[in-house]
């Protein structure tokens, strides 16, 4: 290897902006796709997994990209957007290969990976993994968190074409640690269902929570039902209340009761409720969780509760004044308070004196139609839903009346980008497939294969570089016949 090739350790990368030649944000770097190969030869790089502003996610191949430097990728500006698909021959940096328990060759301990890097090979304008950094110690616990770090060559360990059962995922949500929930809902929703499974489990409930209302319905199934029942009944209850109700009305009757039972009673009663509406009522979408406050409540007391962090925008854009008891159902609710009016009126004024009672509430069994027209009519981001007593059941917000307005694979699908667009989008190169076909002249003997391979002795650097990495071109073509790469299938 070219001594000054540009090196990047792939945790670098994660999230990183791609622009294209006139400096326009393509989109966010997710995962790198990379191919293992015959012996101990370094996995090549064949491109990066780029996810759209839509959220579609593409594959750019490392023949288009020109640069790697300060914090951001540059493309050529020809991609193609057809959706990213993996093939059987490929692994994914993030998704698959961190956190994995590998060999070191020289003394056959056990290490665990936290980071790789990635090296771009100047005579053949390529990228390689070149080297894994990796921590020595048990298997989970503190032990492991303490073990010896250290840098070696990827020759100098074994074990990434194995499967492993158990796989960590903490160096791969330190990755991922920034993204919003939708974001790492759709990072979940993009890995096999095994490493989706072990990412959640490594997920505080809080987080995991958060993640599963953005989750199609299919994958809010698959990890809840792979959840002990006591950990998926205390992600339940920290879920929202309305998306925990319709995530638990999709499961078997004998499974929803069994975590009913084992939730704290107030909450199992929260839901039970909320799951006696039909699914497209205002009962049915409302939270049970919104801001009450009683008439003698200062604008003061409103602020401190809005500033909330827990609460979504929608919740803490108003609030709703009742008489006792505070919690839904209250007693007869009084009116509505907005925030830009509490903004506006001095901390001390009671927020009775400033409720909006002109606005009509929304009935437990309005149809969806309805509540959609409140919202549109009012421009309102929630609206309270009352009884017939007068009594406030809980509020619905727009996000949730979204929700069930838009199809209901709109999760697994983006904004607005559909695969009949994909020929007229801009700047895509429809004609060559996902930029792949160029890897398909191969090797026969170019497969994976770790039974055999070189000695090698172990690095011990402390941990990896933060280099800096070259605005060098990546010229290359194509792969001629003859050259070594993965096997693909057009």
């Amino acid at each position: 290897m070219a001594a000054g090739a540009p090196r990047i350790f792939v945790s670098h990368l994660s999230g990183v902006a791609v622009f294209d030649p006139t400096g326009d944000q393509v989109g966010r770097v997710r995962d790198l796709v990379v191919m293992l190969r015959v012996g101990r030869r370094p996995p090549r790089l064949l491109g990066l997994v780029v996810e759209l502003a839509t959220r579609r996610r593409i594959f750019l191949p490392m023949t288009r990209v020109t640069g790697v430097e300060s914090g951001q990728v540059i493309t050529t500006g020809v991609l193609n957007v057809r959706r990213f698909e993996q093939r059987p021959t490929e692994r994914l940096v993030f998704g698959e290969l961190l956190d994995r328990r590998v060999t070191l060759v020289e003394t056959r301990e056990e290490v665990t990976v936290l980071d790789l890097s990635v090296q771009q090979l100047p005579a053949r304008r390529d990228w390689e993994i070149d080297r894994v950094f990796v921590r020595k110690g048990g298997k989970g616990g503190a032990f492991r968190r303490k073990g010896e770090t250290l840098t070696v060559e990827w020759s100098a360990v074994t074990g990434f074409a194995l499967e492993e059962h158990g796989q960590g995922a903490e160096s791969l949500l330190a990755t991922f640690e920034q993204l919003r929930p939708a974001d790492l809902a759709n990072v979940l929703h993009h890995l096999s269902p095994k490493r989706r499974v072990e990412v959640a489990a490594a997920l505080d409930d809080d987080r995991l929570a958060d993640v599963l209302e953005e989750l199609p319905e299919d994958d809010q199934i698959e990890i809840l039902g792979k959840l002990k029942e006591e950990r998926a009944a205390d992600v339940l209850e920290a879920m929202d209340p309305d998306d925990a109700a319709d995530l638990l009305s999709e499961l078997p009757t004998e499974e929803q009761e069994r975590l009913l039972s084992l939730m704290q009673p107030g909450d199992a009663a929260d839901m039970r409720r909320l799951m006696s509406y039909e699914e497209h009522t205002a009962g049915g979408l409302m939270t049970t969780e919104p801001i009450i406050l009683r008439p003698d409540a200062t604008v003061a007391d409103a602020l401190a509760r809005v500033r909330n962090a827990d609460l979504s925008p929608a919740l803490a854009a108003q609030v709703y004044v009742c008489r006792p008891p505070d919690e839904t159902p209250t007693g007869k609710y009084l009116g509505t308070v907005h925030f830009q009016k509490l903004l506006r009126d001095p901390p001390y004024t009671l927020v009775s004196a400033m409720i909006d009672d002109d606005l009509q509430a929304l009935e437990p069994d309005a149809a969806l139609p309805v509540v959609a027209g409140f919202f549109a009519t009012y421009d309102m981001v929630a609206a309270p839903v009352v009884d017939e007593s007068g009594a406030l059941l809980g509020a619905v917000t727009v996000d949730d009346v979204l929700d069930h307005m838009l199809p209901e694979d709109w999760r697994e699908t983006e904004f607005h980008l559909t695969e009949e667009h994909v020929e007229d989008e801009p700047g895509s190169d429809a004609s060559d497939g996902d930029g792949r076909d160029e890897l398909d002249d191969v090797l026969e003997d170019d497969t994976v294969d770790e039974s055999t391979g070189p000695d090698t002795e172990t690095g011990t650097d402390t941990g990896p570089d933060d280099t800096g990495v070259d605005d060098t071109r990546n010229g290359r073509e194509g792969l001629g016949k003859g050259e070594e790469a993965g096997s693909h299938d057009a």
